[in-house]
């Protein structure tokens, strides 16, 4: 299982294509559900399980109450050392991917599942985008039990989410991105169906993100840029997160929480 927590609380899944992606996009929703009882966890699709990152991945799931680190360890796009020897992900064969995503689907067995959206994030990193086909393709392979049924019993999901940026949620990250030279791809309000205040959480989710101490260390990274900024403007910008529902039905019933 995902977490040993209350069966009554609707369990959710991150599906992240790095270590620390899970806490940026979802750390706060990640940590709210756990408070609440429910069964959390996250798969990360890039970095091997013995490299220099697994161990602050395991870090920040404790903190976010979301279980062990789950790697499927493949390649990062922008880094040699993330899995030597293993392909990257970008170029790993389909249908492989896909396999090792429902084998976590119908183990874990989630109620709503949350990856990265279509334009892969406000840089379109080349991991997110297929960390997104591969979920979106998995979580309806899981189901089916003619498709990979080695794979364990199938398994249906109750609701389907992407991490989103709207236009007009992106206020300080805009020049903080632009600054040192990234893309920002932020996605129209409307395209955004669910904006989750998570103030509470938000001390919680910085710890869970500066556990990811080789990002943090780094110029260019959205950890390190977060670390150097003052602690109110940090506060505001981790205290939203925003998300779209993509399945069964585009709208949910309530558009402040993530529901089934």
């Amino acid at each position: 299982m995902i977490t040993s927590a209350s069966p009554s609380v609707p369990s959710l899944l991150g599906v992240f294509a790095h270590p620390d992606d899970e806490s940026l996009l979802a750390g706060g929703v990640l940590a709210q559900r756990a408070v609440a009882g429910a069964r959390t966890g996250v798969v990360t699709t890039t970095w091997a399980p013995d490299s220099i990152r697994a161990d602050d991945l395991a870090e920040a799931l404790a903190v976010l109450g979301a279980g062990r680190a789950r790697m499927l360890g493949y390649g990062d796009a922008r880094n040699d050392s993330s899995a030597p020897g293993h392909a990257r992900l970008c170029d790993a064969p389909l249908d492989e991917v896909i396999g090792q995503l429902v084998v976590q689907l119908r183990e874990l067995r989630p109620d709503i599942v949350v990856t990265h959206h279509a334009i892969g994030q406000l840089t379109g990193h080349p991991d997110h985008r297929p960390t997104h086909r591969v979920t979106l393709l998995a979580v309806e392979a899981a189901r089916l039990a003619h498709l990979y049924p080695e794979a364990g019993a199938p398994w249906q999901i109750r609701a389907f989410y992407a991490a989103t940026h709207p236009h007009s949620g992106i206020g300080e990250l805009g020049p903080l991105l632009t600054g040192v030279g990234k893309t920002v791809l932020s996605l129209p309000d409307e395209y955004v169906t669910t904006t989750v205040d998570v103030t509470p959480w938000a001390e919680q989710k910085w710890r869970a993100i500066t556990a990811h101490r080789g990002e943090v260390a780094r110029e260019r990274s959205l950890p390190g840029l977060l670390a150097r900024l003052p602690e109110d403007i940090r506060r505001t910008i981790i205290s939203t997160e925003h998300f779209t529902r993509l399945s069964p039905a585009p709208v949910p019933s309530d558009p402040h929480q993530l529901t089934t």
